[in-house]
C-alpha cells in the first residue's frame, strides 16, 4: 500500500471529516478555504484517482457526482502500519519499539484493543502453541 500524496491525503481528510458525500466542488471550497488555491480540475483529477484505487465511491446526484469514503482513515493507518512492520525484519522488536513510544493513554487504548481480539486457535498458530495459553504471536514471556 502507498501511502497518499499530500493531495491525496486532505481530499480523504476532508471526505472523512464530512457527514454527507461531497462533490467536487465542495471538496475544492473546503480545501482553499484552508490557504490553498487549487484549480477544480486537479482536486477532479486526484479524486477520481481515488475513487479508481478504492478509497472513493461515487454516485449521480443532479448533474454532478458526489463522493464518499469506502474505508476509513483508520483503515488506511493500520495499512501504513501493517506495512511498515512488513519492511522489518524483527516485527516483534518493531512492535516492542513501538509500543514503548506510546503516551500512557495510547498504551492503554492499545491493551484494551488487543485484550478485545478473539482468542487465538493454538493449533493452527504454532509461534502461540509454544508460548503457552493466551500468548500473542510475537509477544515477549
Amino acid at each position: 500500500m502507498r501511502p497518499f500524496g499530500e493531495l491525496e491525503a486532505d481530499i480523504m481528510r476532508v471526505v472523512w471529516a464530512s457527514e454527507e458525500p461531497l462533490n467536487i466542488q465542495g471538496i475544492t471550497d473546503v480545501l482553499n478555504g484552508e490557504g490553498r488555491q487549487l484549480a477544480y480540475t486537479t482536486v477532479m483529477t486526484v479524486t477520481e484517482r481515488l475513487r479508481t484505487k478504492g478509497w472513493l465511491e461515487r454516485f449521480k446526484q443532479s448533474r454532478s457526482y458526489r463522493y464518499s469514503a469506502l474505508r476509513s482513515a483508520e483503515d488506511y493507518a493500520a495499512g501504513l502500519m501493517e506495512q511498515a512492520l512488513d519492511s522489518s525484519a524483527d516485527r516483534a522488536g518493531a512492535l516492542l519499539r513501538f509500543a514503548g513510544r506510546l503516551g500512557v493513554a495510547e498504551a492503554a487504548a492499545l491493551r484494551e484493543a488487543l485484550d478485545a481480539l478473539p482468542a487465538t486457535d493454538e493449533a493452527s498458530d504454532p509461534g502461540v502453541a509454544d508460548q503457552g495459553p493466551g500468548a500473542r504471536p510475537g509477544a515477549e514471556r
